[in-house]
């Protein structure tokens, strides 16, 4: 596990990182947006990745997109990266 993909920030810290209401984290959680870690509590730990996909998420809904839009695109950017990353394994 990278040190982007390690949860690290409480659900507060994340949400005022990204100027958004606590509740919202925890419907784009609901809705499959995003994956936070947990502690053996059921703490949320997010972590920079999550931070910069709540970024997008928040981006994506000021350009129009509804909740179930923005899974679509967030699904098909990580299959272009995935799949571009193959092409450049491929390349070598």
């Amino acid at each position: 596990m990278s040190q982007r993909s390690r949860g690290v920030f409480a659900i507060s810290v994340a949400a005022e990182m990204v100027s958004m209401e606590i509740q919202n984290l925890r419907v784009y959680e609901r809705r499959g947006l995003l994956e936070p870690d947990r502690t053996a509590g059921g703490t949320r730990l997010y972590s920079s990745d999550d931070i910069d996909r709540l970024h997008r998420i928040r981006q994506l809904l000021a350009e129009g997109l509804n909740l179930a839009g923005i899974a679509r695109v967030l699904d098909l950017e990580e299959t272009v990266a995935r799949l571009e990353s193959e092409v450049d394994r491929l390349r070598r």
